[in-house]
């Protein structure tokens, strides 16, 4: 069981949102919430961490694994959790909110040109993609909102996927998107900033690396 650190030192049980699966093996409960825009972010008490474009709640019992671009940019944040790792970012999307049909075909292609076994799924926000390689199973989740598309990764042995993409789910379902008011090409990832301590602790550890 996991749950979400509230502000208040208590702990919610993210196991709300409940997936279900019928005897097709289809998910059969849609849960009630996120991914929110900024703009109708509820005023509740979960505690969520904010990198800029993106605010989520961190399960207990995760690490954070930064991925930082040699020229500075963050390029991306995951989440270390016993079950297999979980990565949500978001990219500037068309006012028509169909980004993730075309970026779900690209997907599908590249995973398969890497030699990967990928099949589609239905789940919580509609149709998904499936990917088995010889080292690792991967979930694709992917969110139109109003501006952006909101995309989350599951990555896990084979025999933990399940377990790993309910957390998925859940961690995406608390998640709010700030999109902000800047024009921006469609794709283009939300720019991601870390907290100043988070920031900081990176700096003294590649000062140390050089050094």
């Amino acid at each position: 069981m996991f749950g979400w650190r509230r502000r208040d030192g208590r702990e919610d049980d993210a196991g709300g949102s409940e997936i279900g699966k019928d005897h097709h093996g289809e998910v059969d409960s849609v849960p009630e919430g996120g991914p929110y825009d900024r703009q109708e972010a509820p005023h509740d008490e979960v505690e969520r961490l904010d990198l800029g474009s993106v605010r989520l709640p961190v399960p207990e019992n995760s690490q954070l694994q930064v991925e930082v671009d040699p020229a500075g940019p963050v390029r991306a944040v995951h989440l270390l959790t016993p079950s297999g790792r979980l990565t949500v970012s978001a990219f500037a999307a068309p006012r028509t909110g169909d980004l993730w049909q075309e970026v779900r075909q690209e997907l599908v292609e590249q995973l398969r040109s890497d030699g990967a076994e990928v099949r589609h799924e239905q789940g919580i926000w509609g149709a998904e993609i499936v990917a088995d390689t010889d080292r690792t199973s991967l979930r694709f989740v992917g969110v139109d909102g109003p501006r952006w598309l909101l995309r989350g990764v599951a990555a896990s042995p084979s025999e933990d996927l399940d377990a790993c993409t309910k957390l998925l789910y859940a961690v995406i379902d608390e998640t709010v998107v700030d999109r902000g008011t800047e024009p921006m090409p469609v794709r283009t990832p939300l720019p991601i900033e870390l907290p100043e301590e988070i920031a900081q602790h990176i700096q003294r550890q590649q000062e140390q690396a050089g050094a």
